[in-house]
This record gives C-alpha cells, sequence and structure tokens, in this order.
C-alpha cells in the first residue's frame, strides 16, 4: 500500500485542488445540461486533477506508478470507481461518481490530518 505523506496532506496544500474542482465541476454540470458537447474535455481535466490530487498527497516519486495501485488515500474502491470513470468520462454518471470521489477524499484527508496531530 502507498501510504499517505503527512507533510502533503495539510489544507493549505490540498485546498487548492478542491478549489479548482468545485469551479470546474459546475463547468461540467452546465455543459452536460446544455449537452453541449464539452463534459468530456472537462471531465479529463477533472479527472487529472484528481489523480494529480492523490500523487500529491502520497508518498510516491512521480506520477508514473499506475493508478491501480492501492493508495491509502483513495476512498473505498476509489480505483475501481476512477477506473470507470475514465473509461466513460462523457457520462453524467461519471461526473457523479467523480463529485463522490473528490469529497470523500476530502474527508479521508481530513481525517488523516487529525491522526497526524
Amino acid at each position: 500500500m502507498i501510504s499517505y505523506n503527512p507533510n502533503m496532506i495539510q489544507k493549505e496544500v490540498v485546498d487548492p485542488f478542491f478549489i479548482k474542482w468545485d469551479l470546474l465541476s459546475k463547468q461540467i454540470y452546465e455543459a452536460h445540461d446544455a449537452r453541449n458537447g464539452q463534459a468530456r474535455e472537462l471531465m479529463e481535466i477533472g479527472i487529472k486533477l484528481y489523480e494529480e490530487l492523490i500523487y500529491t498527497t502520497s508518498n510516491v516519486e512521480s506520477t508514473s506508478v499506475p493508478i491501480n495501485e492501492d493508495f491509502e488515500v483513495l476512498p473505498i474502491n476509489g480505483a475501481e470507481r476512477l477506473l470507470f470513470i475514465k473509461a466513460r468520462p462523457a457520462q453524467y454518471a461519471c461526473y457523479r461518481q467523480l463529485e463522490e470521489l473528490f469529497k470523500e477524499t476530502k474527508k479521508r484527508l481530513a481525517r488523516f490530518r487529525v491522526k497526524v496531530k
């Protein structure tokens, strides 16, 4: 299992990821609502942002580690859920799943921060 990095789970490190996601999430929702075909491209940006969050908060040297490794910061079934999202990024269900992964990861990181103190 790839453990989390206690220095990189601090609020000031991870908050920018969640702020970016909040803005992007609204754009993805609007793209799905408008059915304008932009959702896929925006979701791919969101997927990369999520993967960057996972790698940043974990004890890994680079982002070349496959995401299907067992990362401590991933929520339950996180790797499988991410693979599902990556397979069908244009679907609304995948947007909702990515939204949930961000929420669950945020809570998980907060729990780790409490443990570290």
